[in-house]
């Protein structure tokens, strides 16, 4: 075949404590991968972020029989973000298609993505038309975050996505470019721009095992890409500051007027003092806390510590990453 009909494909699969659902994701991406074998080279790339269970013996048995799986350990567990983003950093294909393990996203799409890819596209989103398997309060706090994200000024992310995508090698090589410590990949890849497509699908119930994500995973998430990709919070607090301050101004003028006029307080007592304490201080305390949690993240960066860390592998790193 042409040079051009044999182009790499590379699937990248971040993994923890999915022993249960391993087999059937083998299974699973056995079958793509023959048939993408037919017009491309391919790889899939297990990272294994710290699991406590059989994962990573599951995942270095898969590589050793089959030369289709290349396995990644991180020493501990990262983070979803950093497992995948590992897995981007090891993959050398000319696509790179993120997916989970437990199977939710179908890789049979992967084929429909391929094509948006070859018709010209950097970045194919899948886009969930239905969520089968999730309960009404996790569809309606994903819509919410959606929608608040948007809100706040990061118009860049698509809803209704996750980390189901396609990205083509340049694409992804200005993705890794970016070098935050707290990463909200999606908000990531949106802001880096390049053509885009999508495609559309049913999100299945997860096929074996549990959901790791929690619900102070998913507050914690949600506030990376908050304070990732917005200052808005940051001029949330000076208006409300504002408005809390013109609240107190306007108490002030009826307590004068009525003081000047029939010659009676408001509020006799200590309540107006307490008043104005308590809502000055609670609004401080919002705003240290805002700013923490930006000034909080400047400090991490400033550290430079690295995303992830290798302990094994089953094969050695590509070329542009060098040794692990």
């Amino acid at each position: 075949m042409s040079e051009v009909a044999r182009r790499r494909v590379s699937l990248v699969i971040p993994c923890f404590n999915e022993e249960d659902a391993l087999p059937l994701l083998r299974d699973a991406l056995n079958s793509l991968l023959d048939r993408l074998s037919l017009t491309y080279d391919v790889e899939a790339i297990l990272v294994d972020d710290g699991s406590r269970d059989r994962t990573w013996s599951l995942i270095r048995a898969y590589a050793e029989k089959d030369p289709w799986f290349k396995g990644v350990a991180l020493s501990r567990n990262f983070g979803h973000q950093a497992a995948l983003s590992c897995g981007y950093d090891w993959a050398s294909g000319d696509a790179v298609i993120a997916l989970d393990a437990d199977l939710q996203d179908p890789p049979e799409v992967v084929l429909e993505m391929l094509k948006k890819w070859e018709d010209g596209s950097d970045i194919v989103y899948a886009v969930r038309t239905s969520r089968e398997g999730e309960n009404a309060l996790k569809r309606a706090t994903a819509s919410l975050f959606y929608r608040l994200i948007r809100a706040l000024g990061a118009q860049h992310v698509r809803s209704d996505t996750g980390d189901f995508r396609l990205m083509s090698r340049r694409s992804l090589d200005a993705l890794r470019k970016l070098p935050e410590y707290h990463r909200f990949i999606r908000g990531m890849v949106g802001w880096i721009g390049y053509r885009t497509a999508e495609v559309r699908y049913d999100r299945k119930p997860r096929k074996a095992g549990a959901t790791k994500y929690t619900m102070a995973k998913m507050m914690r998430f949600a506030m990376d890409a908050v304070v990732s990709f917005s200052i808005m919070p940051l001029r949330l607090a000076y208006v409300a500051g504002f408005l809390l301050s013109l609240g107190i101004l306007g108490y002030l003028v009826l307590a004068l007027i009525r003081y000047a006029f029939w010659g009676v307080t408001l509020v006799p007592g200590w309540t107006s003092l307490i008043f104005a304490l308590v809502g000055f201080g609670t609004m401080n305390l919002v705003c240290v806390g805002i700013m923490g949690e930006y000034v909080g993240r400047i400090y991490e960066q400033s550290k430079q510590r690295p995303i992830y860390l290798v302990i094994e592998s089953s094969s050695p790193p590509p070329q542009h990453i060098g040794p692990s």
